[in-house]
């Protein structure tokens, strides 16, 4: 059994050498481990470094493309190197590489088809009391867009058998965490958590987002987006409807104040009414059509699950 350990990292110099001599040689159960660093077009020299520090393979993105670009990156060429598991962590050595194992051991068990690391964030000094509020509410709706449970959905310490690797299709530029979860809760893949400690990172700013309002916007950005791919109807058909009531209420206000006061004036009441219920109803005949591309979707991300898995094909095979 062969596992891959991708990085993905920008401008990571500093912690790139410690992130890749953690990683763990040998783990019971597993033949080769390799160790891939997907660089995104670092200006530090972070891929010069990794290829200094034992990394076995270093791909260099010729134009920095964010977090979930490199992320799939990544991944495709850890399946085309034949991995049977896919551990993903970051550069910035925030995960200890000695809990690789306890990461990877429900997939050896056949117990997940994806493990995430849940972070222990209220062990972390300086980790304020509204950050973990909103990890937590954040966790809370994912799992509600996903259906399935979720107790860290920002983390990115994450191990993936090799059918789930073949099945994900990550599409965003901002990150690969809540999309991937919202992906494999709606593609019904097994996800198992292992709690895991982390390294702290005294005053470290992320190379992610700017500041938490811009990560609160993006990844509420994400959520939706997602979402709608895989319930078009329901989002759309909600959208349609509160719009579609907003203009009736208004109708039976105008119904009202006819009946009471002659009649008279007001014909704009009228007009808005009636253009926010054609609007409504518009919205969910979209609801319907993005309801048969998305019939497509599946079927189109079927037919990719079989092109890789063909491309992909270890040699042995």
């Amino acid at each position: 059994m062969k596992l891959v350990v991708q990085i993905p990292c920008y401008n990571e110099a500093e912690t790139i050498e410690e992130t890749i001599k953690q990683v763990p040689r040998k783990i019971p159960g597993i033949d080769e481990i390799l160790v891939l660093v997907i660089d995104d077009a670092s200006e530090d020299g972070t891929g010069e470094i990794a290829k200094k520090s034992d990394a076995d393979l270093v791909v260099r993105l010729k134009e920095r493309s964010g977090l979930a670009r490199a992320f799939m990156v990544g991944m495709e060429k850890a399946l085309e190197m034949g991995a049977d598991i896919v551990v993903n962590t970051d550069g910035d050595n925030q995960y200890p590489g000695g809990q690789i194992p306890r990461l990877i051991e429900p997939i050896i068990k056949g117990e997940a088809e994806i493990v995430v690391g849940e972070r222990r964030l209220r062990e972390l000094e300086g980790y304020s009391w509204f950050r973990l509020f909103l990890q937590r509410l954040g966790s809370w709706f994912v799992g509600l867009l996903s259906g399935i449970e979720v107790k860290d959905a920002p983390s990115g310490f994450r191990a993936f058998s090799r059918e789930a690797g073949l099945r994900l299709s990550v599409l965003g530029e901002f990150s690969y965490t809540i999309e991937s979860l919202i992906e494999a809760g709606r593609n019904r893949l097994r996800i198992g958590w292992v709690p895991v400690q982390v390294n702290p990172q005294p005053g470290r700013k992320s190379r992610l987002y700017r500041n938490l309002g811009e990560y609160l916007i993006r990844s509420v950005e994400t959520m939706i987006r997602t979402y709608s791919r895989y319930e078009p109807l329901r989002v759309f058909l909600l959208i349609g409807l509160i719009i579609f009531l907003c203009g009736f209420g208004i109708g039976v206000w105008f119904l009202y104040y006819y009946f009471t006061a002659g009649g008279k004036g007001h014909i704009q009441i009228l007009i808005l009414s009636a253009l926010l219920m054609i609007i409504g109803f518009q919205t969910g005949l979209i609801g319907l059509l993005a309801d048969l591309i998305a019939g497509n979707r599946k079927l189109l991300e079927e037919l990719i699950y079989r092109v890789r898995k063909e491309e992909y094909r270890p040699p042995e095979q």
